[in-house]
């Protein structure tokens, strides 16, 4: 069985919405504007992309990274060779500058970690990561905190009415730059 790992940027306050940059919302880049970098921090998105198997995507998030991340070969290099999924009842087909495989459920994800290889590790895609953690099928989170309050914006959680999940904290690591590494398991 495959583990699902979601992994985010997210602000003190649990926004995770364009931390690079992405048009549209007012704090857009918030990860790079007033925060000083550290490579250190960063050093869990490495380790994500060399332990990973495929990646899993909304659909709106496979749409934003489709034309940008085949491009970045320096930057991503195992997550462009890497077998992609995409969970949407509505995108036609995939992307052909970066091919991958339609999944119209949360039955077909919960098919797919059955099967046998790496992790699945979920970028972006707020939507599909509130309904794969409302179905109880995220595994584990990855998040980088950022010392900051964005107010409105995408959410890393749901506001669904629910059970308390419990959580164990795996890793921890604090950086100068305020940046809070943060991996937990979702207890079972």
């Amino acid at each position: 069985m495959r583990t699902l790992i979601v992994t985010a940027f997210m602000s003190l306050d649990g926004v995770m919405e364009a931390p690079g940059g992405e048009p549209g919302y007012r704090n857009s880049g918030w990860t790079f504007d007033g925060i000083a970098f550290d490579e250190a921090a960063y050093a869990l998105k490495a380790q994500e992309q060399d332990g990973a198997g495929a990646l899993l995507l909304g659909r709106r998030s496979y749409e934003a990274f489709a034309p940008v991340w085949p491009t970045m070969t320096a930057e991503f290099p195992r997550y462009n060779a890497m077998p992609r999924y995409v969970v949407s009842t509505t995108l036609e087909g995939d992307d052909p500058r970066w091919p991958a495989t339609v999944l119209r459920s949360l039955d077909d994800v919960a098919a797919l970690k059955q099967t046998d290889g790496a992790p699945l590790i979920v970028h972006g895609s707020a939507t599909l990561g509130h309904a794969l953690a409302d179905a109880g099928l995220v595994d584990r989170y990855h998040l980088l905190v950022f010392p900051v309050l964005l107010g409105a914006g995408k959410r890393l959680f749901s506001d669904a009415d629910r059970d308390k999940t419990l959580l164990d904290v795996v890793d921890t690591e604090s950086y100068a730059n305020g940046i809070v590494k943060v991996v937990a398991d979702v207890r079972r």
